[in-house]
């Protein structure tokens, strides 16, 4: 008997759709992205705030998604603090080609290894990429901002 594929919805991020960190807008932001996935019409918005060292200081997501789009979501959340605009960069990168299958491994960032059940469902992809694809565009704008 083959083998059965793991489930796309698992009890992991199940978990994690319910249970997303920094879910409060930020009052003023440096940089504010949304990017939807016209696919399924998932939609999530990030606000950031850079602190001296061109690092995250205080995020802010708002995520209207399917259970994996909130599940990377959380992910996301859970991990940007601190984080630098080229990591932010390299994580989305590296989380893409993980769904795509040109790399074995999501890289560096935490639990993104959660989504290797839906690598076979393109049209998911998109969703699952959403808030790592804004949280990185946020921290870039956020950094080129002439400070004021």
């Amino acid at each position: 008997m083959g083998r059965m594929s793991a489930p796309l919805y698992n009890t992991q991020i199940l978990r994690l759709a319910t249970n997303i960190p920094h879910q409060a807008r930020l009052a003023g932001p440096q940089a504010t992205v949304s990017k939807r996935s016209p696919i399924c019409g998932s939609r999530v918005t990030v606000d950031v705030a850079m602190d001296g060292e061109g690092r995250v200081a205080a995020l802010g997501q708002e995520v209207r998604a399917c259970a994996l789009g909130q599940a990377s979501a959380a992910l996301m959340g859970g991990h940007a603090i601190g984080r630098s605009p080229a990591e932010l960069a390299a994580a989305r990168d590296a989380l893409a080609a993980f769904l795509a299958g040109e790399r074995d491994d999501p890289g560096d960032w935490p639990g993104l290894e959660i989504f290797l059940p839906a690598r076979p469902h393109a049209a998911r992809h998109p969703s699952i990429r959403l808030a790592f694809e804004a949280v990185a565009e946020a921290a870039a704008q956020a950094l080129a901002e002439p400070v004021r």
